[in-house]
């Protein structure tokens, strides 16, 4: 059996993907980590707002320095996206409590 081959852009596309998917959990377990308390999201929305947080977070702060590019993957990203993921989160917390009619004290 032959093994599967891609394209040139077809496999920088695949690993750029997979980085980001990577890059995005890393991001929203760190978010995770600094705003504690019961979660109501799990794994895949740990996921989802690491990503979301790991494009908020550089684009913000590339408008923010007036960088016409910024390099997400890099330690000033790191924290760019960290900080966009804590918004999400934050944003997502109080949503869940405002949708469930609880006070934000009993999330924790």
């Amino acid at each position: 059996m032959s093994e599967l081959e891609l394209s040139p852009a077809a496999q920088h596309w695949t690993n750029l993907v997979l980085l980001w998917i990577g890059f995005g959990i890393v991001t929203g377990l760190l978010a995770k980590l600094l705003v504690p308390g019961r979660e109501p999201a799990g794994p895949l929305g740990t996921l989802m707002i690491g990503i979301f947080g790991s494009v908020l977070g550089p684009l913000v702060l590339s408008l923010a320095l007036h960088q016409k590019q910024f390099n997400p993957i890099s330690p000033m990203g790191l924290l760019a996206s960290v900080g966009g993921a804590l918004l999400f989160l934050l944003a997502y917390r109080f949503l869940v409590a405002v949708a469930a009619g609880r006070r934000l004290d009993d999330l924790d």
